[in-house]
């Protein structure tokens, strides 16, 4: 029954926050190691789902296993020892029943404890993944437990979790204390999600009529057999699609809430914009105007704009964000655009300044290496409205920097900034008006994880390539292959091209093995390329250092540019026709896709070569594989979300990602995309949660998310 009572729900709440200290068999020590696993209270056992379940119902013979299946299985322990194979030691064991046989192996662990755990004549059921060596059935690290000494192996426990371990804490002994977890969690649950949300779950009703056997069969299952996986599928479905829906709403009350704030409502004659929209020598593509059409309309409106720009790389989304400075610029107001890096800054602005040329628009460019002098100039015309346009660094939100009227801030690559950084450039202005905010990413984000982190975002996406941008070549190249990368390099230098050679580090790591910039620079100006001029860029060169290198390499002087990934985003020499990755089983997918797309911007046939390490696993192979197959950026970076997970893909450290004890957005997008219609289905009714039946459900959010709201990007 959906809770009405916001009392009884604290009440719930006050259960869930209950120490595990409160249960039987957890004391100081026990407690200690569960805290190690992140579990101290009943809430959190609750969340601490079963990895797989035992069940009893489908133990089978010993002669009935089935090679490349995996299966559960008991017999006694006949035989184990260890044994000697080339000074390698192998723990083997010999189960048997009334009708078979099946080897044991462990090749590494600790033998000694598994030899005074496990003994001779002794019944023991087991699990694991059944293969076949020297023509007799065998099970690799099997995992095992003494039946004897198991609490619910009985008839009215049919099927038995098996939970991820908890160092010292034995499964028979997990599973008393978990069992009491349950039961008490379970019997304070309560449904959160109202009638019509339900509805729009596709899931039949009877799943949402008991919060509290949800919970129960999610860890301790009634059936076995056919039933089993249809049961704990159904419930964990309700469970995440609870946690889901709670956030969704979350996430649309935010997006809400910044629409109700007083913004700028840019009123723009279209002058400066078609000057140069006239003076350029190509068209805008497709997708390049709807985009602009989206940014317009936003910026037209009274409330902030708050929209994220996603496009491949080379799709033109800088055009973009300068057409919507010049927006700004037109009704009296000033444009902010924040690069993570300096060279990345510096870049943009020479970009822009050439764009602008013979338009009345003051541009100007505020980084770390600014000198005083110039900056105390740029801080003076800032305040008085005379610049226009501002590019820079994290040096454009330092306490002293304050413009005349701020109506728009840009912010590329925004997965490195943090929120905070995004809220005090926002804040610079002197109006009172919120400005609009437009963040970009060349990182095409997937659904699943744009509804999680930027849920309370309005999404334009550029997905048309400019004509004449032509597929870059990918490659992966061996270390026998290297000679003949290193020719086709000279070869493309005769023919007047130019190649980066991209390293992961500057210098050489203890623990890494890794070639370095500065090595690698040295080692091909001397050894490889001795006829060719060979540039250095890395990150902890000084400003002035970097900008040489970059118009060394620019003007064609240097031919081949050794660096980091400080050329990740941003550089464009069209006439660059090769990028070398050293390494490149090192990197992100969409880091090597971002590489990648630094050269084949002149037109001309381009490649990209990843140099591969000697010792490459076989998921690194596969990774890299996938940059030969495509040059889709949203299909590479579903790949890499799968392969990295969405904390390292965005950067764990200013990720923003929500922390879900259940669901998983890996695993669980399409439930995301469900959740969302529940949520809009509740709030198209109650947008303010107002209503007694809904206050729960705001009390709830506010508990849950209102802290970790400021996490989320939202400019």
């Amino acid at each position: 029954m959906a809770i009405t009572d916001l009392d009884r729900y604290r009440q719930m709440v006050s259960v869930m926050d209950t120490p595990l200290t409160a249960l039987k068999g957890v004391g100081p020590k026990v407690f200690a190691r569960f805290e190690k696993k992140g579990l101290r209270t009943i809430g959190d056992a609750l969340a601490y789902l079963p990895y797989r379940y035992e069940d009893r119902t489908t133990i089978k013979p010993l002669n009935e296993l089935i090679p490349g299946e995996a299966a559960t299985f008991k017999g006694v322990l006949k035989r184990l020892e260890v044994r000697g194979y080339r000074k390698r030691r192998v723990l083997e064991g010999l189960l048997v029943d009334e009708r078979g046989s099946l080897q044991l192996k462990w090749f590494r662990g600790n033998f000694e404890w598994l030899l005074k755990k496990y003994k001779e004549g002794e019944e023991l059921i087991g699990y694991g993944a059944v293969g076949v060596f020297a023509g007799r059935k065998e099970v690799v690290h099997p995992e095992l437990e003494l039946v004897e000494e198991d609490y619910s192996a009985s008839e009215t426990d049919p099927v038995i979790p098996v939970y991820s371990e908890v160092e010292g804490v034995h499964q028979r002994q997990l599973r008393r204390i978990m069992k009491q977890a349950v039961e008490s969690g379970a019997k304070a649950r309560a449904a959160l999600v109202p009638p019509k949300a339900q509805a729009l779950s596709g899931l039949d009703p009877r799943w949402w009529d008991s919060p509290g056997r949800i919970w129960r069969e999610l860890h301790f299952p009634s059936k076995g057999g056919e039933d089993l996986q249809k049961i704990v599928t159904g419930c964990r479905h309700v469970a995440v699609l609870e946690e889901f829906f709670l956030l969704q709403v979350a996430l649309l009350l935010k997006k809400s809430g910044d629409e109700s704030v007083g913004g700028v409502r840019h009123s723009p004659t279209y002058t400066l914009v078609k000057k140069l929209l006239a003076s350029l020598d190509y068209e805008l593509t497709g997708a390049q105007r709807r985009v602009l059409s989206e940014i317009r309309s936003d910026m037209e409106k009274p409330s902030p704009m708050h929209r994220l720009l996603q496009g491949d790389v080379g799709s033109g989304k800088t055009l973009v964000a300068l057409n919507s400075a010049l927006l700004a610029v037109e009704g009296g107001y000033q444009a902010a655009l924040m690069a993570p890096t300096e060279v990345l800054a510096e870049q943009h602005f020479k970009n822009i300044s050439a764009l602008l040329s013979g338009l009345p628009v003051n541009v100007k460019l505020l980084t770390g290496s600014t000198s005083a002098s110039e900056r105390e100039s740029i801080l003076g015309d800032l305040a008085t409205g005379d610049i226009d346009l501002l590019v820079g660094t994290h040096a454009l939100i330092v306490e002293d920097v304050s413009f005349s009227r701020l109506g728009l801030i840009v912010v590329d690559e925004q997965h490195r900034f943090g929120v905070m950084q995004r809220v005090k450039l926002a804040e610079k202005g002197r109006t009172g008006e919120l400005p609009d905010t437009l963040v970009m990413t060349a990182t095409p984000i997937p659904r699943s994880l744009s509804m999680t982190v930027y849920g309370d975002l309005d999404l334009s996406v550029i997905d048309e390539m400019p004509p004449g941008r032509r597929p870059v070549a990918t490659k992966i190249i061996k270390e026998r292959g290297r000679k003949a990368v290193f020719e086709f390099v000279r070869e493309e230098a005769k023919k007047g091209r130019q190649a980066y050679v991209v390293c992961p580090l500057v210098e050489e790591s203890e623990k890494v093995e890794l070639k370095a910039a500065v090595e690698t620079a040295e080692y091909f100006a001397r050894e490889v390329f001795l006829d060719l001029n060979v540039g250095l860029l890395h990150g902890r060169m000084r400003g002035a250092e970097k900008a040489e290198a970059l118009e060394a390499f620019a003007s064609g002087k240097t031919q081949v540019l050794v660096s980091t990934t400080v050329i990740e985003v941003g550089i464009d020499v069209p006439n660059a026709t090769v990028m070398l990755v050293e390494h490149a089983e090192r990197f992100g997918l969409s880091q090597l896709h971002q590489l990648r797309g630094r050269v084949g911007r002149g037109g001309n046939e381009s490649w990209c070569f990843l140099l591969a390490g000697a010792n490459v696993s076989e998921d690194g192979w596969q990774r890299l594989r996938v940059m030969e197959d495509t040059n889709d950026g949203f299909r590479i970076s579903e790949e890499d979300l799968r392969i990295r997970g969405p904390g390292d893909m965005l950067g764990t450290r200013q990720s923003g990602l929500p922390d879900f004890q259940i669901g998983n957005i890996l695993r669980d997008g399409p439930l995301l995309e469900v959740a969302r219609r529940m949520a809009h289905a509740v709030l198209d009714d109650d947008p303010s949660l107002g209503s007694q039946p809904n206050l729960v459900i705001k009390w709830v959010v506010e508990r849950r998310w209102s802290s970790k709201l400021s996490l989320l990007y939202s400019g």
